[in-house]
């Protein structure tokens, strides 16, 4: 019973795993179509997101009526982070290109690591709320700040057409999509698992493109996914197994200490004894 269990768990993160994936090439794809509209506009589309998500999971922390788990302080800190990481790009100068992509890489995993301690160790719900109103509060500000000019320009002159609307509503529902099952993920999972079942995000926006643009996909790639998907078998059994082991060595711990008490009440009951019977031979 307790390995169909753990195999069902298995199963369920890997498709977990798989939707964060999918999802992600989804935005990803959408944000490449909107491009070539000749759109750039990654601040208002990291606005829409965070604005879903404080819609959605604000309503239900609203409704709760509890106190903050962690103070409002580190959720804020976490946004700043990020934010930037969401859109930071290669730039057409490769030294500035590399820097930026490691400043984005630095951001996305710190933000990861910092993302399943909250979900671990706190609350699920009240992370992704306040991720989502704050994410809507630092993105607000980025995009009427004088810096942000060219863009604020770029989507003064959108034509909102129903295609435009639809790539734009697409993406949100996308990365909301993402930001969500990422929780659960990392809650089950941990970031290593998430970021490895990122690896499969390549893989499912060329089948994405296969679809939509007819394109040839070379076999190369269905290996790639074989080769990632038992990568991702072994890391979950591997984890499942160190967990099984762990357990008897506190469950060890836990009898020695049973027997270590019961070894000290024995012995300060023989002692006891001893001197009862001192004493009554005295008297």
């Amino acid at each position: 019973m307790e390995v169909k269990r753990d195999t069902w768990r298995l199963l369920f993160s890997l498709f977990l795993g798989q939707i964060v994936s999918f999802s992600m090439a989804i935005s990803s794809f959408t944000t490449s179509v909107i491009s070539s509209l000749g759109v750039d506009a990654p601040l208002a589309q990291s606005f829409l997101v965070y604005m879903l998500l404080a819609l959605v999971y604000g309503t239900i922390l609203l409704h709760r009526r509890q106190k903050l788990l962690i103070p409002w302080y580190w959720y804020l800190t976490l946004v700043f982070i990020d934010v930037p990481g969401n859109f930071l790009d290669a730039s057409k100068r490769p030294l500035l290109g590399d820097v930026l992509i490691i400043a984005a890489t630095f951001c996305f995993a710190f933000s990861n690591v910092g993302e399943e301690y909250c979900v671990k160790k706190k609350d699920r719900i009240e992370f992704i709320a306040m991720l989502g109103i704050f994410g809507v509060l630092v993105t607000g500000i980025q995009i009427i700040n004088h810096r942000s000019l060219f863009e604020r320009k770029n989507l003064e002159t959108i034509n909102w057409s129903p295609k435009m609307i639809s790539l734009f509503t697409g993406f949100a529902i996308a990365a909301f999509v993402f930001s969500t099952i990422s929780s659960f993920v990392l809650k089950m999972s941990g970031s290593t698992m998430f970021n490895l079942s990122l690896l499969t995000t390549d893989i499912w926006a060329v089948a994405i493109r296969y679809f939509f643009y007819h394109q040839q996909v070379n076999w190369l790639y269905y290996l790639a996914f074989a080769v990632v998907a038992m990568g991702l078998i072994i890391y979950l059994r591997n984890e499942s197994s160190s967990d099984d082991e762990t357990a008897p060595s506190t469950t060890e711990t836990t009898q020695y200490e049973q027997l270590s008490s019961e070894e000290s009440g024995g012995a300060n009951l023989d002692w006891q004894n001893r001197k009862h019977q001192e004493d009554d031979h005295t008297c």
